[in-house]
């Protein structure tokens, strides 16, 4: 039962927001159901075990062969988790942000979120596509309603992306759906499937845009970094800390168990693809003035390595990407907490504008350095062993040693990268002599330095005592390794 908690509360609660006019009213109801969230995501990590806590089902199209299905495995359980830690820490950073027409700004961050717990618990291929669309569509209205003065062209063309992709990942679900003997769409008549290796191939290629588009992978990239650019920073953080976790996470449920011959075959290609977005993200990202699209290009960076861990198929890297999609949701919002605080303050995102801020500001620098070291993940930052794992996976990869050596060594390099746009980003910003601009600047408020406190001791206690989140994830991988061939390698 709460599994089916985790989608309707905030469902219920993103409707019931439209009716709440007061804007001090709705900020606190929306803070409320996300708590409500979070004690129930926690209570599904660490009392409830049994079988009918975890799982729900119930008739839905009968007549089409879906149910309304929902479970918490240990791939779910950790990005519900992370959803429910975020949404909470988004609203808390962006309180004093002023928004028009709040009840339906705040209706419509809640309604993603349903639309977010739905996608990671759905065992129905059906209504895993209904909630991946409920996620969506309430960000283009987000996006377009809330956002800066080029929010129409930028959002249409995230539209664009994102449909065309829900399409082509609709054709392959019917297609998978007409190959069943019983006519289902339950993600067990899926897995049960043995097709040709041929029909596997051009499959796996519809699937794998959809989802590839979401990440993004390279060349699927270009609606990223102006989307997150221009949206509201409170619906960045929830497209960058988490909306491109769907996309893994499809790849993940819905790709490498169904299509496994396919997955193997194109590894190579699509590993090729994913460092050259990491290089190229990460490149791109050394060269940005503004905050924000830096930010945006290391996120392109950071999923690429993901992307490669995943198609290694080694457990120890996919318990690595399973560590990495929580830790990266956790230190990226931190970073966008940050940049909603300057631009807050200050008015502008342009590093070239700011300066010595840690002189005035010594609390947020502080804070700051600590989520910045976990996104380069430093030994003993929670970023550390998530990537250490992957790495050993892509070293892993099963595939030639040339191809093997070339992606560590890309990967590898990416670090580097990430450290130089990372620190020189802090000492641009933070460090050096104050402008008339950052002459005047405050240190953070109490509830910005409490969710920022927080984040870092998540940060610091994830990287010190990692074993929670591999607790999580070895059942979901034991269960992966006897679906598809992989190198049984458990962390324990």
């Amino acid at each position: 039962m709460i599994v089916l908690l985790l989608f309707l509360i905030p469902l219920v609660g993103g409707l019931l927001s439209f009716f709440i006019k007061s804007d001090k009213a709705v900020r606190g109801w929306s803070l409320l159901i996300s708590l409500v969230v979070l004690f129930l995501s926690v209570a599904s990590n660490t009392f409830a075990k049994s079988a009918g806590q975890l799982n729900f089902s119930a008739p839905w199209m009968g007549s089409l062969g879906s149910s309304f299905s929902l479970k918490l495995d240990g791939l779910s359980q950790l990005l519900t988790l992370l959803t429910a830690i975020a949404y909470p820490v988004i609203l808390i950073a962006t309180w004093k942000t002023e928004y028009k027409k709040p009840n339906n700004f705040f209706a419509l961050m809640l309604l993603t979120q349903a639309g977010l717990m739905g996608v990671f618990t759905a065992t129905d291929a059906l209504l895993f596509y209904f909630f991946w669309e409920l996620a969506l569509v309430p960000v283009y209205f987000l996006s377009s309603g809330w956002g800066h003065e080029r929010r129409i062209p930028v959002t249409f063309k995230f539209f664009v992306y994102t449909f065309t992709a829900s399409v082509v990942m609709l054709v392959g679900i019917l297609y998978l759906y007409f190959q069943t003997p019983d006519r289902s769409f339950s993600m067990q008549s899926f897995y049960a499937l043995k097709l040709p290796a041929d029909t596997q191939s051009w499959l796996f290629w519809l699937m794998f845009i959809a989802f590839a588009v979401k990440m993004p992978v390279f060349p699927f990239h270009t609606w990223q970094p102006d989307t997150y650019e221009q949206s509201p920073t409170a619906v960045t953080m929830v497209l960058s800390g988490i909306m491109v976790k769907m996309g893994l996470f499809g790849l993940i449920r819905w790709v490498w168990p169904i299509l496994p011959s396919a997955f193997h075959a194109w590894g190579d290609v699509t590993m090729t693809m994913a460092v050259i977005g990491v290089i190229y993200a990460s490149l791109i990202a050394i060269q940005q003035d503004d905050l924000k699209r830096l930010i945006a290009y290391s996120s392109i960076a950071h999923m690429g390595i993901m992307v490669m861990a995943t198609f290694s198929e080694s457990a120890i890297g996919m318990q690595g990407v399973m560590m990495q999609m929580f830790n990266h949701g956790i230190n990226i919002i931190g970073l966008w907490v940050v940049v909603e605080l300057i631009e807050r303050q200050f008015g502008t995102r342009k590093i070239s504008q700011l300066g010595g801020i840690a002189q005035k500001a010594p609390a947020l620098a502080t804070l700051l350095v600590i989520v910045a070291l976990g996104n380069i993940a430093l030994p003993l930052t929670n970023g550390f062993i998530g990537e250490f794992l992957m790495f050993n996976g892509i070293w892993n990869t099963n595939t030639a040693n040339s191809h093997r050596i070339l992606f560590t060594v890309f990967s590898l390099i990416s670090i580097i990268l990430a450290a130089v746009y990372t620190l020189n980003m802090i000492k641009k910003v933070f460090f050096g002599n104050t402008n008339t601009l950052t002459e005047a600047a405050h240190d953070i408020h109490l509830n910005e330095r409490l969710v920022l406190s927080a984040l870092a001791i998540v940060i610091i206690v994830l990287g010190v005592y990692p074993q929670p989140l591999l607790d999580i994830g070895n059942s979901f991988v034991e269960s992966l390794s006897r679906l598809v061939n992989v190198a049984n390698v458990i962390v324990k």
